[in-house]
């Protein structure tokens, strides 16, 4: 039960890192609320009623209403609980539209390749491609930390913002993938700014109460990449 009386509840899963962008926004503004664990391969009906379009987690359900897909939610909260906690987005409509603008780029040009990567469904090539692409919005983001930030910790200044969110949902990912790779995302040398704002975002106690176990991330990672590996030698038999 949320301050108020609000009734909150999440449908997720713990490995989602769309999932952690509403936890994180919960934990930020101090919410309490219901976590209720979803079996993406059998989704429940209380999912399939809750979001019939995309049929997709997560979903907050505020006071037996539903808001649908990760950001949506995460500025929902910001609004209907704008007298608790720290708002997430600025009160300046310019700076909202920044933000606004730099959370979407964040998922069109990082979050989605880091997910399909996850998950082993880019080819070779593909992933090359891929990496690539990845390098330039990392730059980009790193200009866009230094602009937003205004010289202070997170792309929301003293507090975190939107943009913090969208980005830091993928924490334990990231960390996944430099503990597999042994290299790091945001590389020191090339991106300072993102590289210290790995660090100050992880250490946040709203960050700590929500983010996935790392290990456990990289043992998700592992065993979908030996499912994605063997489909594929499945795939190539059956053409041969």
């Amino acid at each position: 039960m949320a301050e108020g009386g609000d009734e909150l509840k999440l449908l997720g899963s713990w490995s989602s890192p769309y999932v952690t962008r509403a936890k994180l926004a919960l934990a930020v503004k101090g919410l309490s609320y219901e976590n209720v664990d979803e079996d993406v391969h059998n989704k429940s009906g209380l999912l399939l009623a809750s979001n019939p379009v995309h049929k997709k987690i997560p979903v907050l359900i505020h006071n037996g209403v539903p808001v649908c897909e990760s950001m949506i939610i995460v500025q929902y909260i910001d609004e209907a609980f704008a007298g608790t906690g720290p708002p997430i987005l600025p009160a300046d409509p310019h700076e909202r539209a920044v933000a606004r603008f730099w959370a979407a780029y964040v998922d069109d040009k990082l979050v989605s390749q880091w997910t399909n990567s996850s998950r082993g469904k880019a080819g070779e090539g593909r992933s090359a491609e891929a990496m690539k692409e990845m390098v330039v919005a990392v730059e980009a983001l790193e200009g866009a930390l230094r602009e937003c930030s205004k010289g202070k910790g997170f792309f929301g200044g003293d507090g975190v913002g939107l943009v913090d969110i969208a980005l830091g949902s993928m924490h334990s990912w990231l960390m996944a993938i430099e503990a597999m790779s042994g290299a790091k995302v945001f590389d020191p040398a090339r991106t300072p700014l993102l590289a210290a704002w790995m660090e100050r975002f992880g250490a946040l106690d709203a960050a700590r109460a929500v983010l996935p176990d790392v290990g456990r991330v990289v043992e998700l990672a592992k065993i979908r990449h030996g499912q994605a590996a063997a489909a594929s030698t499945s795939s190539n038999n059956k053409q041969e």
